[in-house]
């Protein structure tokens, strides 16, 4: 989501889920060493301990990892309703697709 004309806290929100506590922590995980490979490094994280949700800020971006029952129960995406939604650009579109499309089939 586009917050930058709502909010001054980041010009972005970025909002995934996991299926399991473990699953929230290894994406956390896993952000955290892709982008610190490429020497980007999270001004903070909130949460990632207990992988109900972790909150990633990276200053202009701050990613949001839910389990899934939490993310419906704090429902940013109503939240921020008036913040515009941005597309991934390819290859992540396609990724994000194919997660969802799996997750759906195995509940």
């Amino acid at each position: 989501m586009e917050v930058r004309e709502i909010t001054s806290i980041a010009d972005y929100f970025i909002i995934c889920s996991g299926r399991s506590d473990r699953q929230v922590q290894s994406i956390a995980q896993g952000i955290e060493e892709n982008l610190g490979r490429m020497g980007v490094r999270p001004q903070s994280v909130e949460g990632a301990g207990r992988g109900q949700w972790a909150l990633m800020d990276f200053s202009d971006v701050i990613v949001h990892i839910f389990y899934q029952p939490v993310r419906e129960f704090y429902d940013l995406e109503g939240l921020w309703a008036d913040a515009p939604r941005v597309e991934l650009p390819e290859p992540y579109a396609t990724l994000a697709s194919q997660f969802r499309i799996r997750g759906e089939q195995h509940p």
